[in-house]
């Protein structure tokens, strides 16, 4: 059997992981190189932490990227950073096209998997204006950034931190080349404005941006309507960010009176409640919150961004069908109903399944975290505990969100194994995952004779 043969037998979600490990692979051994760091060797498990942490956009890091990585290195990053917000397959497929190549069914296929969540004709289409609204974001973002930094560097070192700063944000990153990541422009409306609208179009998902387009687009035709899907992403979205940031501002209500500007005391909320969906830039202290604050954005990190977008989590639209699936089986509906659609039963159970199963995985690598947890010297230990800390990190991971108390860069190798492995199952998806370990084939299994079990 050919490689080519076998190739197309392969389950999509196969061709999607092993796309993101030769990503990850290149990209080590690329960090590992004399020219890419100032001193001339970054140790194994550190570059390896660092690629993964790029290919999954996720933005966790146990080196400053600023001071440690040459321009060469950051490179590299930034390239890692694009190739996994956009996707390997994605890069791949629009590559085939444009040199002129045929595209395999197989590879049309993980691209419907991806961007669509019902089957449509248009997926080159679609694919397309991905790519062309991915850039053209990013450039627009790049020159609101340049604006904003042109008065405090040179031009060329402006130009350089807005592009990289304005892709690390669509792309739902995270990475940033300053030690405090964007604390020292907390109070600056141009940068919080610009990278809260990146961060938001790049988390919303491809195909609710693509939906959007057609609607404006034909928006005389009664006949084309906004999709459940698109409807659903839209309302949650909005639902998080507001809720989120009242939320912050309620619990950290003494702090932001303290401070010295006034709009502070808005764009900190509103700041930290969209990026800690997926983004990872933040512009307050992470480690000087409150309990609850953290316990607040753990829940906002755990659900993430939505589907066929750059962030992880389990998504804003299973948030949402939990939500309808609670209030149905309250009101003793057989149904779930969203938009005056009914939602199959078997989207229901995956949610709740996706669920439950991120749970788990969650709970095992703090688990295994704790079990070899740093030192007692931990910086954060007396404040929150180490518990908490490592929680926040694991869910941070999962999302790939790249929020941090601290902890990441006191992990030990297994500890920074089961982060960068936990990235890479956030970015990829868990139902993704699933399919590779049991396979994609439903089978209704055997039926036995009813028995009834008390719960609650």
């Amino acid at each position: 059997m050919t490689i080519h043969s076998r190739i197309l037998k392969t389950h999509p979600a196969s061709l999607v992981l092993a796309s993101f490990i030769m990503a990850i692979t290149a990209g080590t051994f690329m960090l590992k190189l004399p020219s890419s760091t100032h001193s001339g060797h970054m140790p194994w498990v550190d570059a390896l932490f660092t690629a993964t942490s790029a290919v999954c956009v996720t933005g966790l890091v146990v080196v400053d990227t600023g001071s440690y990585f040459t321009l060469f290195g950051q490179g590299v990053i930034l390239t890692l950073i694009q190739i996994g917000g956009l996707g390997v397959m994605t890069i791949s497929v629009a590559l085939f096209r444009l040199i002129g190549r045929s595209v395999s069914f197989r590879q049309r296929m993980i691209m419907q998997d991806l961007f669509a969540h019902t089957p449509r004709e248009d997926i080159f289409k679609l694919l397309r204006s991905i790519v062309i609204f991915t850039f053209f974001t990013e450039l627009i973002g790049a020159i609101f950034l340049t604006i904003q930094w042109c008065y405090e560097y040179s031009f060329q070192r402006a130009l350089y931190l807005a592009i990289f700063h304005s892709i690390s944000a669509f792309c739902n990153a995270g990475f940033a080349l300053f030690s405090d990541s964007m604390i020292r422009y907390s109070d600056d409306l141009l940068l919080n404005i610009t990278l809260c609208s990146l961060i938001v179009l790049g988390g919303i998902g491809f195909p609710v941006l693509y939906d959007l387009q057609s609607w404006v687009a034909k928006r005389n035709d009664k006949r084309v309507r906004l999709s459940v899907h698109t409807k659903t992403v839209l309302i949650t979205t909005v639902f998080l960010v507001v809720s989120g940031a009242l939320m912050f501002a309620f619990l950290e209500r003494q702090e932001l009176r303290n401070t010295q500007a006034p709009v502070q005391c808005i764009l900190a909320p509103l700041f930290q409640s969209i990026t800690c969906r997926t983004a990872g830039f933040n512009t307050v202290d992470i480690a000087s919150l409150k309990d609850a604050t953290l316990a607040m954005m753990i829940f906002l990190m755990f659900f993430g961004a939505s589907p066929g977008s750059c962030g992880g989590g389990v998504k804003t639209t299973t948030l949402a069908l939990l939500a309808s699936f609670t209030f149905s089986r309250i009101r003793r509906r057989r149904r779930v109903n969203m938009f005056k659609k009914s939602i199959p039963h078997e989207t229901v159970t995956r949610s709740t399944s996706l669920i439950l199963v991120s749970i788990g995985i969650i709970g095992s690598v703090l688990f295994f975290l704790l079990i070899g947890c740093p030192s007692t010297d931990y910086s954060v230990e007396n404040a929150h505990g180490v518990f908490l800390a490592s929680l926040f990190e694991t869910v941070s991971a999962f999302g790939t969100v790249g929020l941090s108390m601290g902890l990441t860069p006191e992990l030990n190798h297994w500890g920074k194994f089961w982060i960068a492995f936990l990235m890479l199952i956030g970015r990829l998806g868990v139902l993704t995952f699933s399919y590779i370990i049991v396979g994609g084939v439903t089978t209704n299994g055997i039926e036995y004779s009813e028995e009834n079990l008390m719960i609650g």
